[in-house]
């Protein structure tokens, strides 16, 4: 019992010190950049010492991914708790899209995922981090689309690789001072684009 308890002290004690490292450095790269940050600012913004910080990471760059997909994992899940799949197809979809761009005007995301990440990160580790995030998310909703004949069959990697670039700009144009209500009106027109045209009824000449 002691055991057990005292191996669960130490767990708990490793995931507070990660967590303290995340948030300190979330805030200064935020106010900073990553580049203008160093480590001995983390640790000293933490309450941690140098040697937990290099026990948990690589190094300033493998804590910098930490933060951003901790920032993408908050972003999915934002989406996913504003499109259940009691939704119709359609309208999990759109309130999918609201909440990514609702979720994406939090203090620094933009700079974070849309900027810094695939700056310091690379595109390709960038890609493999929203692809367990938010483009699992849109990907799964245009397939939930697609199977209820809301939206047109496309090729769905491509169809949520172009739409997720849509949004992400969107995303910086409203941080950047567009309005957000002519993006979101653009935004759901390229998604009531993509549903399939009612039949048309025959024409009289064509019955019998």
């Amino acid at each position: 019992m002691q055991q057990e308890s005292a191996r669960r002290s130490n767990r708990d004690r490793t995931e507070a010190t990660r967590a303290y490292l995340i948030a300190a450095a979330r805030k200064l790269f935020i106010e900073k950049s990553y580049a203008e940050t160093g480590t001995p600012e983390i640790v000293a913004a933490a309450g941690v010492t140098r040697g937990a910080l290099y026990h948990h990471f690589a190094d300033k760059q493998a804590l910098f991914a930490a933060v951003v997909e901790q920032e993408a994992a908050a972003v999915a899940e934002e989406i996913e708790r504003a499109s259940p799949p009691s939704l119709f197809a359609r309208d999990a979809l759109v309130a999918g899209s609201d909440a990514y761009l609702a979720a994406m005007r939090m203090s620094g995301r933009t700079r974070l995922l849309l900027l810094d990440g695939p700056a310091v990160l690379g595109r390709a580790a960038m890609d493999e981090i929203d692809n367990r995030h938010g483009n699992r998310s849109l990907r799964e909703g245009l397939v939930a689309a697609m199977r209820s004949h809301s939206m047109t069959k496309l090729p769905v990697e491509a169809l949520t690789t172009l739409l997720a670039a849509a949004f992400d700009r969107a995303a910086l144009a409203i941080e950047a001072g567009a309005s957000a209500e002519d993006y979101r009106t653009v935004l759901m027109a390229l998604i009531d684009g993509l549903t399939p045209p009612p039949p048309q009824a025959p024409h009289p000449a064509q019955i019998r």
